[in-house]
């Protein structure tokens, strides 16, 4: 990146400032994110709950969806502050733990709020890690991931499938997931991506194929990356979209 987004999301959280970049991060990657997950929430909804803490409806809204909207606001905070600390397990459970609060799971004896699972689970219709694999499996993935100099953006999303595909948590992988892809995007000054609802089939669809065919999900994180360079120049934060454009995106061109 030519300027350093983090400091402008860092000062703009601390002076809670209204209408400037950090307000539409957390609202629209929140709302695509929860939305990807099945939440009924509107876009127009999470902007309304993050802009005056309540809630608008003229038709039932469940009480989890406006739970977990308010906790990933918390959990953007979170990502924010922790943002130029190496990637860590603590910093991962942290996150399912801010997500998951005093949500409807965190009343269920074995559900393990900012813990790994208990109960194996599949995704897609695909077997994920079994429970007593997963502390393994998430050491050797950090453990192989910090060791690389700089992570660029195509690393970022190698992680990211290779966590999606432990799963580690009974629930909110894929919200953690594209969480930690905020922070490590945000620490190596890197333009985050926010994967829109809209594309979610293509991304469902880069993970699956990922190892037969990477560039389904590095596309598709691309056009993420597009969306959030948009929004970047519309606050006149870069000049044009090549400023904004990693290794990857020049080496496509």
């Amino acid at each position: 990146m030519s300027f350093d987004l983090l400091s402008v999301l860092r000062d703009e959280k601390s002076a809670q400032i209204s209408g400037g970049i950090y307000h539409e991060l957390q609202v629209r990657m929140t709302y695509n994110s929860n939305h990807i997950e099945g939440s009924k929430l509107t876009e127009e909804q999470t902007r309304y709950i993050y802009e005056t803490r309540t809630i608008a409806s003229d038709e039932g809204v469940p009480v989890d969806d406006i739970i977990e909207t308010v906790n990933h606001f918390r959990a953007i905070d979170y990502v924010i502050d922790v943002a130029s600390e190496p990637l860590c397990e603590d910093i991962i459970k942290e996150l399912h733990r801010i997500l998951k609060q005093g949500t409807k799971d965190s009343t269920l004896s074995w559900f393990a709020v900012g813990d790994y699972k208990r109960r194996s689970n599949f995704v897609g219709g695909h077997s994920t890690a079994k429970p007593s694999e997963v502390s393994e499996k998430m050491k050797n993935l950090l453990s192989a991931y910090n060791e690389q100099n700089d992570a660029d953006l195509e690393k970022i999303i190698s992680f990211h499938y290779e966590f999606e595909s432990i799963h580690p948590f009974q629930d909110g992988n894929g919200r953690v997931g594209r969480l930690i892809a905020l922070k490590e995007c945000l620490r190596n000054g890197i333009v985050p991506f926010i994967i829109e609802d809209s594309k979610k089939y293509f991304y469902y669809r880069g993970l699956s194929e990922w190892k037969n065919e990477r560039g389904y999900l590095i596309d598709t994180c691309l056009d993420g990356q597009d969306t959030v360079v948009r929004l970047l120049r519309s606050f006149h934060l870069i000049e044009d979209a090549s400023k904004g454009k990693t290794d990857i995106e020049r080496n496509t061109e």
